[in-house]
């Protein structure tokens, strides 16, 4: 079945923020007119009819994960309309109607003047079917909607499903801190090999540049791009085979290259990684996610030597920090590292964000295992909900990266290639997001602010950005990760 959502053009100017910068909208609907069907659909997003002379454009198409809505009321329930992408081609829905077989014409035009409608299997069908032969552009977004509505879940009795689901996490991560909407990563199948990287099973959009899958020792940073160099020799005497997935995003000025890299079998990793780079200023942090259990009552973890040894190897990153020698250089801290402490629910979820957890600096994580709070009654040093008083969430975490008040300072493409490098090598799922803003071309540290706290920002700039949303991502742009 089909949503078809009608709405006045003053209603649609005052979502089109959230349209365009958070690719989502929820509209509160009189649950009697949702369907027991609980299958995720494709949603169309139309100016209102109000009389049959009105043209009525198609101007959005997103989809809605959970038909049956989220209940606020006695009688209502809210839907979240996700993966919200602009018609790439003008339909204008009244001419369109043509085009529909006359049996389900009358069901498909009393949708276009109500306000939700969810048209029957028939008429879902046919509309469809009539809008996928209007254009080859169009046929892919619907074909890509389709696959993103229901991607595979993780099975976190699989230990590869729970690398992709922290490797995932890591990627959402890294795209949340530039403003990259991380449903982006939601069309996914699980890939065939159980040692690839997670964007190895990622759909690529039709509007986006396709992924690369690439072997990693042909990848190597120069000081603006990535080139095809060998790495250097003698790095994997251990046999190690590299494996790198590439996939690069924009959205409204953001440009985000993000590279997947395994260099050990699934069974043998430690642990996933996010290394985010903000290319501009040359400054990034390093995030290892530790999984906690996914129950209330036991969201804790026992520390053992082996995470103290990946302490030990999280504070010799750090030494790659120079002191700072300009106000837009200083940091909150002197640490770029920190320890995730995750979970996840049971029963997997599309979150529109990074998983819960706590975000905790290294040094803060060596007070802690030294503190009597982290003493288990059962003898033993524990981490995580319950012993752990104070950390940062998601929101503050991300907050703090964006704002460029972490993170190292004055670190080079090179050193961020050494280390991915040596952090695959030591059996971490490594996810490396490089940020790298395209509007304006080289964002200085004042622009960054501004982009973060100007009241407004987001929606003037998607009104400057509108016309490129369905331009090829990055022309005139060289991609740092090259195959």
């Amino acid at each position: 079945m089909v949503y078809v959502i009608a709405l006045t053009a003053e209603e649609l100017d005052r979502i089109d923020t959230d349209l365009r910068i958070k690719q989502s909208f929820t509209k509160t609907v009189a649950a009697a007119s949702l369907p027991r069907d609980r299958t995720p659909q494709i949603t169309l997003l139309v100016t209102r009819s109000s009389a049959e002379t009105d043209p009525c454009p198609l101007l959005w198409l997103g989809v809605v994960r959970r038909p049956r809505g989220e209940k606020v009321a006695a009688v209502d329930s809210r839907i979240t309309v996700e993966l919200v992408r602009e018609c790439p081609i003008q339909v204008i829905m009244r001419s369109f109607l043509d085009k529909v077989p006359h049996r389900v014409r009358h069901a498909v035009t009393r949708a276009l003047s109500g306000e939700v409608t969810v048209l029957g299997e028939e008429a879902s069908e046919a509309l469809l079917k009539a809008l996928a032969q209007q254009d080859k552009l169009l046929r892919r977004t619907l074909d890509f909607l389709g696959e993103a509505a229901a991607p595979d879940p993780f099975d976190p009795r699989r230990v590869a499903d729970r690398a992709w689901q922290e490797q995932y996490d890591m990627t959402r991560l890294g795209l949340s801190i530039g403003n990259i909407p991380p449903s982006r990563l939601a069309a996914w199948r699980r890939p065939s090999d159980p040692n690839a990287p997670h964007l190895a099973g990622l759909i690529t959009e039709p509007f986006e540049q396709g992924l690369i899958e690439n072997d990693a020792r042909h990848i190597q940073f120069g000081d603006d791009v990535f080139t095809e160099a060998g790495w250097p020799s003698g790095r994997h005497a251990t046999g190690a085979s590299f494996r790198c997935d590439i996939q690069v995003f924009e959205h409204l000025g953001s440009r985000i290259e993000v590279a997947n890299i395994n260099a050990t079998p699934v069974e043998a990793r430690l642990g996933a990684d996010l290394i985010y780079y903000h290319e501009a200023t040359q400054s990034f942090i390093l995030v290892q996610a530790k999984r906690l259990p996914p129950d209330a009552g036991t969201r804790w973890i026992y520390v053992d030597q082996q995470l103290r040894g990946q302490l030990d190897r999280l504070e010799q990153v750090a030494e790659l920090s120079r002191t700072p020698q300009a106000p837009h250089e200083w940091r909150l801290g002197s640490d770029p590292c920190f320890v995730k402490l995750a979970y996840w629910p049971l029963e997997e979820t599309v979150d529109p964000g990074p998983a819960p957890g706590m975000y905790l600096p290294v040094p803060y994580v060596r007070l802690l295992l030294e503190d009597d709070a982290t003493r288990g009654t059962g003898g033993g040093t524990r981490l995580g909900y319950g012993y752990v008083d104070r950390y940062l969430g998601n929101t503050e975490f991300t907050a703090l990266v964006k704002n460029g008040l972490v993170g190292t300072v004055g670190t080079t493409l090179d050193e961020l290639r050494t280390l991915g490098e040596e952090r695959a090598d030591e059996g971490m799922s490594v996810s490396i997001v490089v940020d790298r803003a395209t509007a304006p071309p080289r964002e200085t540290v004042r622009e960054r602010h501004k982009r973060n706290h100007a009241r407004g920002y987001d929606k003037n700039l998607a009104t400057r950005m509108r016309r490129r949303q369905f331009r090829e991502p990055g022309a005139g742009q060289q991609p740092l990760f090259g195959s």
